[in-house]
Parts: structure tokens; sequence; C-alpha cells
């Protein structure tokens, strides 16, 4: 396979700029905007793609091993503060018949082993006692069994692919985890008017996969879409990397299938883009983590799929230039703009150790063989890098877009150096240097996440304060085993300013939590932004809500729980 295009920027005597090429191929329109700007070189480059991938890789997070091979602490002893509510009834005998009676032997999961993956968190955070899962098929199945425990005083716990990221969807004690992984069908699909529906257990890029062949594309994109469930997804109003162009799950989902607490089914599988009929009820259940009833199906709006699509990786010498190249991009680029994605060079570095090959800016003198393993190497001194897709109908248009904006932020020297992908197994390994990041920052131990929303302007200056305060506490070292804390990583979507604060840790301790917390949160709060961006509150932020609800807000969302949920059984010790 042809190699990356390589569009490496340094000043010369002239006061030009010079391009280089990796590979014997070019992608034309690009070298031809480059090519104005400085020479073109033969200069042998890195190259990353050397087998094909095909369209963006899968993530399993269990099947990686990275979560799931260390002993978990219970959460109920990592935090003995939380008390198991004695009014929830404990699983009997009876209840487990009853199960078993309804849903059939084999959907009835008792084996403490095989309960492992319904009790721990892909994190290996958080673990609960969990003593059976139900694994139903339709939403009458649902019903059957949450109206028995709504009667029966049992605590239930919703969970799709079990991939969120702050212990919302695992038990904190034993309550019954309720899966929907069997209810897994696509019921129907308009083409004319892109409107999908689909049971709450399918899994987003099988999704996706299936609206490709019809022309269209699911209008959520994550780095877990190999194993989360698109039920999962509407219930944390999860973001993702396509909200810049789609927007959120909010304006794309038309209606919802869900069964209520005490086994009511809400059946609102509408394929209207227009109701202004009373109040929109779907919201509600749009990012409640599972504490106002169990979500069984989805309509959804799928936009028309884009014919082609690339991708830029460029280095930056500071965030001040991430900002501005973001603004040319959204200028320039305008309605091919798919993603914009930032990182900085300490995330890379991590990338590097897991997917264990050299950057794709790997210099020019950089000899792979030499670095026996030491990947980390290989990752250039810019501390900042971005990831740009473009995609749109035409291939001629979206390219000449894509060189235009090149040569003018290479020309402004807002970008020092990038490569740009020439067919999709290569756009598939650019994408996976933001991708991996999220598993790649517990590759020591472990690793505290927090998915903030902040104005543009403050993103990065969180990371810095988080990295400093540390520093001080004397609890953080790269080198120092002796150390809790590796290091402090920030990437996200800058589009939207959402930045995913990682502190990367060799084992998660109370020492670390109560330096972060509330620390974290209160810097949020100093910024004005929001303590979860896309990833849910959870068990982790269950106490942290305050620093972006004001108690008006908090007062209207307890009411709404106790109307709906008036036991409490529904995902019970989460934020709510």
């Amino acid at each position: 396979m042809s190699g990356l295009l390589r569009i490496q920027l340094r000043p010369q005597a002239s006061g030009l700029l010079r391009a280089s090429e990796s590979g014997r191929a070019s992608f034309a329109h690009v070298a031809k905007a480059v090519a104005s700007i400085g020479e073109l070189s033969g200069a042998r480059m890195c190259n990353i793609a050397k087998k094909n991938l095909g369209p963006r890789r899968r993530f399993d997070y269990f099947s990686r091993g990275i979560a799931t091979k260390k002993e978990v602490t219970l959460t109920s002893e990592m935090y003995p503060e939380t008390k198991r509510n004695p009014a929830f009834k404990k699983i009997t005998t009876d209840d487990i018949d009853f199960f078993k009676k309804a849903l059939g032997d084999k959907q009835v999961i008792t084996d403490v082993e095989e309960l492992e993956k319904y009790n721990v968190d892909w994190m290996a955070k958080y673990r609960g006692q969990s003593r059976v899962a139900l694994r139903p098929k339709t939403v009458q199945e649902v019903s059957k069994v949450v109206k028995y425990c709504n009667e029966n005083m049992i605590a239930i716990v919703p969970q799709g692919g079990n991939t969120g990221l702050v212990g919302g969807s695992v038990p904190v004690f034993d309550e019954v985890v309720i899966s929907v992984a069997n209810m897994n069908k696509v019921r129907s699909f308009d083409e004319t008017s892109g409107i999908l529906k689909l049971d709450a257990g399918v899994i987003m890029e099988d999704a996706d996969n299936f609206l490709a062949k019809k022309g269209h594309i699911f209008p959520l994109d994550l780095g877990a879409k190999g194993s989360c469930f698109v039920g999962g997804n509407v219930a944390t109003n999860a973001g993702g990397v396509r909200l810049l162009r789609y927007g959120s799950l909010h304006g794309s989902v038309l209606g919802l299938e869900a069964v209520l607490p005490d086994g009511t089914i809400y059946d609102s599988m509408h394929s209207l883009r227009k109701d202004n009929t009373g109040y929109d009820l779907k919201q509600l259940f749009i990012g409640s983590e599972g504490t106002l009833g169990i979500i069984t199906g989805i309509s959804i709006l799928c936009p028309g799929r884009p014919k082609f699509s690339n991708v830029a990786f460029l280095g930056l010498d500071s965030y001040e230039k991430v900002q501005q190249t973001f603004k040319a991009a959204r200028s320039e680029l305008c309605e091919v703009l798919s993603a914009f994605e930032f990182m900085d060079r300490r995330s890379e570095v991590f990338s590097s150790r897991l997917l264990g090959r050299a950057h794709p800016l790997a210099g020019e003198d950089v000899d792979v063989d030499s670095l026996k393993g030491n990947y980390a190497a290989s990752v250039p001194e810019y501390p900042f890098y971005v990831l740009i897709e473009v995609a749109g109908s035409s291939k001629e248009h979206d390219d000449e877009k894509l060189e235009s904006f090149l040569e003018n932020v290479m020309e402004s020297g807002e970008v020092s150096d990038g490569t740009v992908s020439q067919d999709e197994a290569q756009m598939a390994e650019l994408w996976e240097w933001r991708e991996s990041i999220s598993m790649a920052a517990k590759i020591d131990g472990g690793v505290y996440k927090y998915d903030v929303s902040l104005p543009q302007s403050k993103i990065y200056d969180l990371v810095n304060t988080v990295r400093e305060h540390l520093t001080e506490k004397d609890l953080l070292s790269a080198t120092d085993k002796s150390k809790p804390i590796v290091d402090v990583i920030g990437y996200g979507h800058i589009g939207d300013g959402n930045l995913h604060l990682n502190v990367c840790v060799r084992e998660y301790s109370k020492v670390v939590e109560e330096a972060l917390e509330p620390y974290v949160y209160e810097q949020v709060q100093k910024y004005h932004g929001s303590i979860s961006a896309e990833h849910g509150l959870g068990f982790q932020k269950k106490h942290a809500i305050q620093y972006t609800k004001n108690p008006v807000e908090l007062h209207l969302i307890r009411d709404m729980k106790k109307h709906f949920d008036p036991k409490g059984i529904m995902n019970p010790y989460k934020y709510v």
C-alpha cells in the first residue's frame, strides 16, 4: 500500500516552508497545495499503514484484556460511606425461579464467574455484588421482570454494553442487572426519510454498518463503537466525535420505547420530525442514565452518508494555535468538516505504548528498529496534535477545500507538521491515535476520568492547573513508582468545548481521589463549565451535581425521579 502524504514544515533560509512526501504515491490535490508553498522532497518518512484494516477499527474494551486482569475491590468496600438501602429485598431462590419462568433458564445468569462482566466496569474501578443478571429478549419480558422487581422492592441496574466511564452501568451492591444484550434487532429503516428504528441492544457499529449499505450514517461515533449499545448511548446522551457535524442525540432521536419502574411500557416510537402536541416526554429519558426507566427501542434520524472522506493529522506548537486552527477549519472547511479532535503530546505517548508502533509524525531520522519497543520515543515534541476529518459528496470539491485550508494554516504558521491519509486503512490508523487514548490511559494500572465542558479558551488551562496541583502534593511522577500518579493528560472535542481530563495512576487510591475531588469540580465551576459533557454522572459524580446544577434544578430533578420511581428501585446509589 502507498505511504501517507507527509506535509512536514520547516523554515528554510529563504523564509519558505518545505513539505515532504513519504511513499511513492501522492495525494494529488494536497501535493499541489503544499508544492505551491515549498519543495516536495522524496525523503523517507515513517508509514503507519501496514495492513488493510477496513473502515474504523472496532475497539472492544473487555476483549483487549486490560480491564479485567486484576481483582477489583468491591465498590462497597472502596466507598464505605455509601450504605445499602435496607428497604431493598435481597434476592431469594423464589425470585430466581420467577425470573427463569419469565425469561427461560438460559437468560438468567447466576454463575459467579459469568456474573463478573456484569458486576465490573471496564475501567476496573467499580465492582458490584449482583447475584443475578437478566437478559430479556422483548420489551414485554422487560416489563414483566421490572414489574415484579417493583412489587417486591428489588433494586435494578439497566445495562447496555457496559462501556460507561462513571460507574453508572454496574451495581453498587446486589442490585439485579437487566441487560438489553438480547434485544439487538433493527426493526425498520425508511430509506427516504432516513429514520431508523432499532432495539436498544444493537451495537453502534453494527447499526452504522447496516446504514452504510443503505447510503446513510449513524449520527454518533465513539471510540467504543464496537462494544457500546445504542440504548446506553441514548441513556447517557453520548456526544462523540460527530457532534460537531450532526448535533446531539436530543436532536437526532425522534422517539423512544422504554419500560417505566412500575413495568408500564412507554411507547413513543414516532417517525415524526414535527410534533408540537404537549411535552416532549422522550427528552426526559435522553441522558437520564437509567434512573427513570429502561430504554428498549429508539427511533433516530440518520443523515445521508458522505461518499468521500479524508483525515489530516497535524502537529502544533501551542494550544493557542489549536484554537486558531479550529477557527480556520470552521470557516474554510464549513460543510465538509466532520470532526476536529485535539490531543496533547502526553496522550500520544500513552497511545504509542498501547498501539506498539511509531507515531505517524515520527521524524525522517527515526529508525523504527532502533526504538527497540520504546515507541514513545517516536512521538515528536509538538505539545499538541489535531485530527481533522472532512467528509462530503464530491471528492474533488472536498480535496480542494482541504488543500486550501492546509495551505493557509501552514503559511500562517498555525500548523508545524502534518500527514494526510490516502485510503480508508490509513484513515483508520490515524483515528486509532485518537480513539486509543481512552484505553491507553490506564495501561499502568488505572485512570481517573473527568469529562467536562469548558469555554474553549479555558480547556487546556484545567489540564495544567490539575497537573500543577498534583505535583505540589508530591503525588505525580512518570518514573518514581512510589508515587501513585503517572501523568495527567488532556484530549477531546474542541469543537464543542469538551475536554477529557485523564489522571493516569498506578493504582486507585483514596489519597489520589481526595486530591482530585472536589478540586477538579471546583475548578470547572470557577470556569463556568459542566462537570459532565457526555459521560454522565453515574456513581463517580453523584455527589458533584451541585457544581453544575443550581438548587431549583436539583429540586426539579429529584421531584421528577420521585414521580417516575417512587420506590427508588431504578439504578439506585447514583446521582439521583
